[in-house]
Parts: C-alpha cells; sequence; structure tokens
C-alpha cells in the first residue's frame, strides 16, 4: 500500500530535468512521471531488472493480443470491469509484485490507456541508469527472443556497448527491419549484420 501511495504522490509531481532520471523528452509528460515514480521505487526496493521483465512481457501481450489492446485502449471500459480483467490477465501471466501493484494502480487511476508509454519511458530509465544506449527498432512483424537476441549483440558488436532495443510493428515498412541508434541509421557494417537477421527471420517465417 506504501509503494502505491508513493506511485501515485510521485506521479502527480512534475518532472523536471536533474532528478534520478535527468529526464529527456521521452520521460517528459504524465507517462514519465509515472515511469520515474515507479522506477524510483524500483531502485529502492532492487527490483528494477524485475520489473522491467515484467513490464515487458505486459507490453508484449499487449502488442500481442488484440483483445488485451482494446481493454488497454478503450474508453468504453470502466475502471471496475479493467481492474477485475487486469488481475485475471496479470495472475496468468505471473507477473506479481511491484509490476502488478503498478499496473493495478495505474488502471484504478484510468491511466491504463497510456500504459505503453509508461513502459517505454520506464525503460528509458533503466537505459540510462545502466549507461545503455537504445535503439529505435521498427519491424514489419514481432520480434522472437532469439532475433531480439541476434540484434542486441549486432549492436553491441558495433557500439562495444550493451544497446536497448525499442521495438515498434509497423507491417507496412520497406524491408522488414529498420534500426535507428540515436540520431542516425545504422552504418553499412552494422547493415551487413543486420540483414543476415533479416534473412533467417524469413526462413523462419
Amino acid at each position: 500500500m506504501a509503494q502505491s501511495r508513493a506511485i501515485r504522490h510521485a506521479s502527480n509531481k512534475p518532472q523536471r530535468a536533474g532528478t534520478v532520471a535527468g529526464a529527456e523528452p521521452i520521460i517528459s509528460g504524465m507517462a514519465g512521471r509515472y515511469a520515474t515514480a515507479l522506477f524510483e521505487l524500483a531502485l529502492e526496493s532492487s527490483a528494477v531488472d524485475a520489473v522491467k521483465a515484467d513490464l515487458d512481457r505486459f507490453d508484449a501481450m499487449v502488442g500481442d493480443s488484440a483483445d488485451l489492446a482494446r481493454l488497454v485502449r478503450s474508453p468504453v471500459f470502466g475502471a471496475d470491469e479493467q481492474e477485475k480483467a487486469l488481475g485475471a490477465v496479470l495472475e496468468r501471466a505471473g507477473i506479481g509484485g511491484l509490476a502488478a501493484k503498478f499496473l493495478k494502480l495505474v488502471t484504478s487511476n484510468r491511466r491504463l490507456f497510456a500504459v505503453r508509454d509508461m513502459v517505454k519511458a520506464y525503460r528509458a530509465l533503466v537505459a540510462r541508469h545502466k549507461g545503455e544506449l537504445t535503439a529505435q527498432v521498427t519491424v514489419a512483424e514481432a520480434l522472437s527472443d532469439a532475433h531480439r537476441d541476434a540484434i542486441r549483440d549486432a549492436l553491441k558488436s558495433i557500439t562495444s556497448k550493451d544497446v536497448g532495443l525499442d521495438v515498434n510493428v509497423d507491417p507496412a515498412i520497406i524491408g522488414g527491419l529498420v534500426v535507428k541508434l540515436g540520431s542516425r541509421m545504422v552504418d553499412s557494417s552494422l547493415r551487413t549484420k543486420l540483414n543476415s537477421i533479416k534473412h533467417a527471420m524469413k526462413e523462419v517465417g
């Protein structure tokens, strides 16, 4: 209960540069405030990675299920209805602890529609905390864990740093895979490695 109160209190504060997260545009606004509150609690509880794993699992479920995506986004569902359905989803997925408390609080506060932005902001906070780079990855279809690992390895071989992935699915993209690091597209040496991953994806498909 204390954790829920802390998240609620912190999520209502304006986010400013120079806080624990050192806010950037991606971590601003309402979603950023919720993510920052969660990150600070996770840091205090030594649960940063566990919370990220649970949020990543939930985000992937929303991306894979049209019914769950509708539950998250649609204003036609009442808070009680969302909370009941969410509880069942979290139990089935084995998501508990701080991540589950956070998702339930977001739901009771009628902010579930923004949960994917909150997850994205939380990932950015974790990456910054660990000194990681984050690559914007756009794919034509959802990535398997093996393909995610292959892309991370390819990026690490070029940057010599751990690289987090912010994955967006867009069936309309040409080529099946677009990777952007910071303000630039990947260079030719990395593109060769990514092309081999694309071919592997096609063969699996």
